[in-house]
């Protein structure tokens, strides 16, 4: 574990601020079950960032979820009053400026409607990536609602 390098890692951290620390590890955080046993914590306490495309608008929107949780695309079209789609790696990069496996919750380049896994909110601390497949931060539920703008909605499947 080190601190932040990578030049996307860099940019989630000049948007964090010095409140926050972007760490870098040998080892993958990609997947919810990687990122946790790299930091040391349970896969639930992963939020993981997925980004979906409002059909209608092509809005992109943002779920951010326990680690553990499946989300409900239903569900997530009915929050938002449009049906989504899975976005391709494509769109992904475009809307956030970000590849998949380390898309932050913050600091897209399209500022997405964002979802926030309710089930987050039960714990003191979360892990969320940090803008490459191996860099991650740490933060509370309550600063993930402040810094992203997101709605607190029941999501899992």
């Amino acid at each position: 574990m080190k601190k932040a390098s990578a030049p996307s890692a860099l940019k989630v951290q000049a948007v964090l601020g010095d409140n926050f620390e972007v760490l870098e590890f040998d080892a993958g955080t990609r997947t919810a079950a990687d990122a946790a046993a790299a930091v040391g914590c349970e896969v639930a306490e992963i939020a993981k960032s997925l980004l979906f495309r409002a059909r209608d608008s092509g809005r992109p929107v943002l779920v951010v979820a326990s680690g553990v949780n499946r989300v409900d695309e239903k569900k997530v079209a009915a929050l938002i009053g449009e049906r989504i789609a899975r976005a391709d790696a494509e769109y992904v990069r475009e809307n956030t400026g970000f590849a998949i496996g380390g898309v932050p919750p913050l600091g897209h380049a399209v500022a997405p409607l964002t979802l926030i896994d309710e089930d987050l909110l039960g714990f003191e601390a979360i892990w969320a990536a940090a803008g490459t497949p191996n860099a991650v931060f740490k933060l509370t539920p309550g600063e993930l609602v402040e810094l992203t703008g997101g709605r607190v909605a029941g999501v899992r499947a």
